[in-house]
């Protein structure tokens, strides 16, 4: 880590730190996925820059260059950089896949920043990469209340549905950086690993989609390199990258990610793999979103945000912990999906927050039953509206303890299912009574195929007040039905209105909560 001298401070008043993104390979996961070797001209920038994790003081923000070079960084608040303050970041090598993340410090609350990145060649020193520039807005400070909006989505580049340039690419992402969000929440699935793309596929009405396709996105994603190309063809997507240069984003992982429904310690039958144990696939899935993302990659993937007196982010981790997929019925509280230590952690950290509203970013539903296969269930819920059993254990214990604590103003965002929706649990309706009324609210897929509804388990006394679902399953992104939800709260009412949003920005349903 390295930090601007004193001067530079306070000319500037802004602090700015390097931190180094990416490790070594893990054995057997293969080689690379950088372009061929270029020792000569000027370094290039392959796949954009990114922002992530903003604070009211700091955020990280990611590059990737086609070699070995040293990440440069400059931050400012003037659109042409007059002024700006300079940063040496950490060198790109191929041990992280050429991708490389820098921590600014010091960073002015609540304002738009501009950034601008170029990578300087290791053996020709000042022969840099042509510059990429991008814009983040931190967050308010503790005691200053202002209006806060994101958007939240997930489920991206799924089913087989990849980048057809004739269908628009994907244009929900321009949608979703026209409504101009403070910040970005992925709820997961934020590549599909184990998703190959074929080069055409036949639309119900005879329209061919044609899909982009490279060789990692050709098979399901087992090495390293494979696992890595799942991020860059993302980022293939003129439409994302401009977003990803505007916005910054939150992420979380689900399942695909890695594969399908995936726990720790599984073990696969499936001839598609030739690695059969998840968990030397998930390191090497994990390895790859940390490089490819602008995510922290200190500490354990749960985490809370802070924007301000209105809205703490609680953003959970429900793939790292998760017990196995079976019948979900069991009375033992130590297992489920989020682990002991991530539970007391989410209830003690609602009881310390003083914000209005506290979003929790889950990134599997509560109330939605998720089956996995014929008697094995991947979610919370498992279908029995009695009492708690199984994984609804975890969850009555952060209800009830919050509720008792006398916590208000906590809200769920999720996407998981592939269609959009609004859920209100009530303990009225519901087969435990010790919890606050809250909403659940559901968005996705973004680009993906579009499914459901599935149905409610009663357990929390969960109501749609909403639902947009397609007529089949896996309707591609032509026919429409891609989502995303937006959700703003305003300064001084401090109301908090939620949006769910076509993949035109068309609002589909909306409400808006009265300050708790």
């Amino acid at each position: 880590m390295t930090e601007l001298d004193r001067r530079t401070l306070l000319r500037a008043g802004l602090v700015a730190g390097a931190g180094v993104a990416g490790g070594a390979l893990l054995g057997g996961a293969g080689a690379s996925a950088a372009p061929a070797w270029r020792p000569a001209g000027r370094p290039v920038l392959t796949h954009g820059v990114q922002s992530g994790d903003a604070t009211a003081d700091s955020a990280l923000v990611w590059t990737r260059a086609d070699r070995p070079g040293r990440m440069l960084v400059e931050v400012s608040r003037r659109p042409d950089f007059r002024g700006a303050r300079k940063l040496r970041g950490p060198v790109l090598t191929p041990n992280g896949d050429f991708t490389g993340k820098v921590r600014l410090r010091g960073l002015p609350d609540a304002e738009r920043l501009h950034y601008r990145v170029r990578v300087e060649s290791l053996d020709r020193h000042g022969v840099v990469s042509e510059p990429l520039t991008g814009t983040l807005t931190t967050a308010p400070g503790r005691h200053r209340r202002r209006d806060v909006k994101f958007v939240w989505t997930g489920d991206i580049v799924g089913q087989g549905w990849g980048i057809d340039p004739n269908f628009g690419g994907m244009s929900i992402f321009r949608a979703m950086r026209e409504t101009r969000p403070d910040f970005y929440l992925c709820s997961g699935d934020t590549v599909y690993a184990d998703g190959p793309l074929v080069e055409s596929v036949t639309l119900p009405d005879g329209r061919i989609w044609r899909n982009l396709v490279t060789p990692e996105k050709s098979k399901v994603a087992e090495t390293l390199t494979e696992y890595r190309g799942q991020f860059a063809y993302n980022l293939l997507d003129k439409h994302l990258r401009e977003f990803a240069a505007a916005v910054p984003q939150i992420n979380q992982w689900d399942d695909h990610e890695v594969l399908n429904n995936w726990y720790p310690g599984e073990i696969l039958d499936d001839p598609r793999y030739t690695e059969q144990r998840v968990d030397v696939l998930a390191a090497r899935a994990r390895q790859a979103f940390n490089e490819w993302l602008p995510v922290p990659v200190d500490g354990p993937m749960y985490r809370r945000l802070s924007y301000g007196p209105s809205l703490d982010v609680f953003v959970l981790d429900m793939r790292t912990h998760k017990d196995p997929n079976d019948g979900n019925t069991y009375a033992d509280p130590k297992r489920g999906l989020l682990g002991r230590e991530q539970r007391e952690w989410l209830i003690r950290e609602l009881k310390r927050s003083t914000a209005t509203w506290k979003v929790i970013a889950n990134d599997l539903p509560i109330g939605v039953v998720v089956p996995d296969g014929p008697t094995a269930q991947e979610g919370v819920a498992q279908g029995d509206p009695g009492a708690p059993a199984g994984r609804e254990l975890e969850f009555a214990e952060v209800l009830r303890a919050t509720h008792r604590a006398g916590v208000t103003g906590m809200v769920f965002l999720t996407a998981d299912v592939h269609y959009s929706a609004a859920h209100h649990y009530d303990p009225s309706r519901a087969s435990v009574g010790d919890f606050t009324p809250f909403w659940e609210f559901v968005s996705g897929p973004a680009h993906a195929g579009a499914f459901g509804p599935n149905a409610l388990d009663g357990t929390f006394g969960p109501k749609a007040a909403f639902v947009h679902a397609p007529p089949q399953a896996n309707s591609s992104p032509a026919e429409g039905f891609q989502h995303f939800g937006e959700v703003s709260i305003d300064g001084k009412s401090e109301a908090l209105t939620v949006h769910l949003r076509d993949r035109d920005g068309a609002s589909l349903w909306s409400t808006t909560l009265p300050a708790p």
